[in-house]
């Protein structure tokens, strides 16, 4: 496979960015990064593990969480872990140098908008469990005089300046966070229904090849939203540290043409 800085150099080549890219790093108090669906989980319940049905999944510990705190607890908590202060992981120093023109991260801190913080930029979030709407996804429009996002019309995303999409939402600007189980199936119920993504993205996408750092494939989940986001692809590769699939993983790379590539991702990002 291509080097990193070939993929990036390549305006095509979208890079899809998940925990896993935070693996080995820390806040600036010494704490360990969420990197994982476990990691997140022990994080969230104050440093302690859940019962095994739980630890399964992170969206399922975040909605039980949710159900005996509240959903402003279940948010509160989300914040306070990334409200901390953090070196920026490699992948996000990396895209740093090249600044895509367009970039998908399913993570919720604000790593990606920190990297453009420099320059005029489009940001998309995603949203749910909204009543009257359909559309889950908000666009900003950054700007950098004044150092802040502004909510703008849908219909004025373009390509003139870089698009950042965090499907998953954001605790920036607003704290719009897709992380229980009932978010998920929420975004996802109107994904399908093709309510995922603003309408300029549908054509943007088209040909675009992925570049996956940091996502872990093992869940349903995840192959689900990447499903969504990913649709008319030109295939792409897939970094992951997993040496043997599932059929269900297997099925899915072979369906959109994603070939693995058996590495971690920190070793990647190195070359």
């Amino acid at each position: 496979m291509d080097s990193l800085e070939q993929l990036l150099q390549n305006r095509e080549y979208v890079p899809f960015i998940g925990m896993g890219v935070f693996e080995g790093c820390r806040f600036s108090d010494g704490g360990e990064m969420p990197f994982d669906g476990d990691s997140f989980i022990i994080t969230l319940n104050n440093g302690r593990a859940m019962s095994p049905r739980l630890m399964y999944e992170y969206s399922r510990a975040a909605m039980s969480i949710e159900q005996r705190r509240g959903r402003e607890y279940l948010e509160q908590m989300v914040k306070h872990i990334y409200s901390k202060e953090y070196e920026l992981a490699p992948i996000y120093k990396a895209l740093q140098k090249y600044k895509p023109k367009y970039v998908i991260d399913t993570n919720v801190d604000s790593s990606l908008q920190r990297v453009y913080s420099d320059q005029t930029h489009f940001l998309i979030t995603g949203i749910s469990r909204i009543g009257a709407e359909h559309d889950r996804f908000v666009v900003y429009l950054y700007d950098v005089k004044a150092q802040k996002y502004n909510e703008i019309d849908k219909q004025s995303l373009n390509d003139s300046f870089p698009i950042l999409f965090q499907p998953m939402g954001s605790v920036t600007p607003q704290n719009n966070l897709i992380v229980s189980d009932a978010d998920f199936v929420d975004w996802l119920t109107e994904a399908m229904a093709g309510y995922g993504m603003p309408e300029f993205l549908k054509s943007y996408r088209k040909g675009k090849e992925y570049l996956f750092l940091g996502v872990d494939f093992s869940k349903d989940t995840f192959r689900m939203v990447a499903n969504e986001l990913t649709m008319d692809s030109a295939g792409g590769a897939v970094v992951t540290d997993q040496s043997e699939f599932t059929k269900k993983q297997q099925r899915f790379f072979d369906k959109h043409g994603f070939t693995p590539h058996v590495e971690s991702v920190n070793e990647y990002i190195k070359l």
